[in-house]
């Protein structure tokens, strides 16, 4: 190799490094049933500027198919009947947008942090074995973890304190 192919492959070498870099610090979300209904059956104006996020591709959604069916099954019993939500087009929208990792069984134990209501126990468990950024909800029993999910690194949050808190910081990659 001559010294300017090695600079250049020691160059792309650096862009892919820096890529990388740039990709790690995208803010990593679980967003909990109630915020995913707001957007996607409510069609709540107030969770915009959390989801425009997230549809540009700025932020990353972290689900599983355990909360996508979950949304599901609670559509399909008639909850949101009046909003006229689309069963279809809100699986879609988890497949465009939202990544699901595969659960691993030799990950190691989650630290203890258990929630009162076992059914939002797939979100806190999530967002602590992917260490998400946050875990977006409006759970009451989800919520009253949160000073304990800080020690252990999961910061708890009502979309509003996550929106407040990224205001001030600027979004990675986003042009100034």
């Amino acid at each position: 190799m001559t010294p300017s192919t090695d600079s250049t492959i020691a160059g792309q070498g650096r862009a892919e490094a820096t890529q990388g870099v740039l990709a790690a610090q995208v803010p990593r979300l679980v967003l909990d049933t109630q915020v995913v209904m707001e957007w996607l059956v409510f069609r709540d104006a107030g969770i915009r500027a959390l989801v425009e996020p997230i549809e540009a591709g700025h932020w990353v959604w972290i689900g599983s198919v355990a909360m996508r069916d979950e949304l599901l099954h609670v559509l399909s019993r008639g909850v949101a009947a009046r909003w006229s939500p689309d069963p279809a087009g809100i699986a879609a929208v988890f497949a465009r947008l939202c990544q699901m990792p595969e659960p691993h069984a030799e990950e190691a134990p989650l630290p203890l942090l258990r929630c009162r209501d076992k059914d939002d126990q797939k979100f806190i468990d999530l967002a602590l074995a992917q260490k998400v950024d946050a875990l977006i909800s409006r759970d009451s029993d989800v919520l009253a973890l949160a000073k304990r999910a800080r020690k252990q690194g999961l910061a708890i949050l009502r979309p509003e304190q996550w929106l407040e808190l990224n205001r001030r910081a600027p979004t990675p990659g986003a042009a100034s």
